[in-house]
């Protein structure tokens, strides 16, 4: 628990009380490699620290598999609009390698942000992180050729290079495995 206690006192403050509440409501997991920890089509119910290991989101659009995101330690993982709204999405998440995450509910989390401050300026400081990481992300695809998509990811995911396969990588960036491979050849 130290890893998770660490995590939060990296962004804000815990008091004695919070610490004590949160141990009570996270959970520990062990995810196997490959491993699905949230289907499509269901609520997903759970938001993910990733304690050690690798997790990705992605989609099935037109039997073809679209990584939207990765996350590796002391990184937050969930399907968002799934989980803040209650509904079921088309996102899965998957350990990519052997993971262990903590986990929140969101019925916790709301818990805790409405007992303690300290929490509400965690969720706005790690919500203003993903918002960037988003826009960054966004801007990449949208305004840059596939080298300056490649160096992109290559700059902000320095810490998973060699731990993502590629075409996992390709189709996070929207660009085709063949793109990639002469992308990366040329560099």
């Amino acid at each position: 628990m130290d890893f998770l206690l660490q995590h939060f006192s990296d962004i804000t403050s815990v008091p004695e009380n919070l610490k004590q509440e949160l141990l009570k409501r996270v959970q520990l997991h062990t995810f196997k490699r490959n491993e699905v920890i949230q289907r499509a089509d269901r609520v997903c119910k759970r938001t993910y620290l990733v304690k050690q290991g690798l997790l990705r989101i992605y989609f099935n659009k037109d039997d073809k598999i679209i990584t939207d995101g990765f996350a590796a330690e002391n990184e937050w993982m969930t399907s968002a609009y799934s989980f803040m709204r209650v509904v079921p999405d088309q996102y899965e998440i998957a350990a990519i390698e052997l993971t262990q995450a903590y986990s929140l509910s969101l019925e916790d989390l709301m818990y805790l942000f409405e007992h303690f401050h300290e929490m509400e300026r965690f969720g706005r400081i790690v919500m203003s992180m993903q918002f960037i990481k988003q826009s960054e992300r966004l801007n990449s695809i949208r305004f840059t050729t596939p080298k300056e998509k490649y160096e992109h990811f290559c700059n902000t995911y320095k810490y998973i290079l060699g731990r993502v396969p590629l075409g996992m990588i390709a189709s996070y960036l929207g660009i085709t495995q063949e793109t990639l491979s002469r992308v990366r050849a040329g560099s």
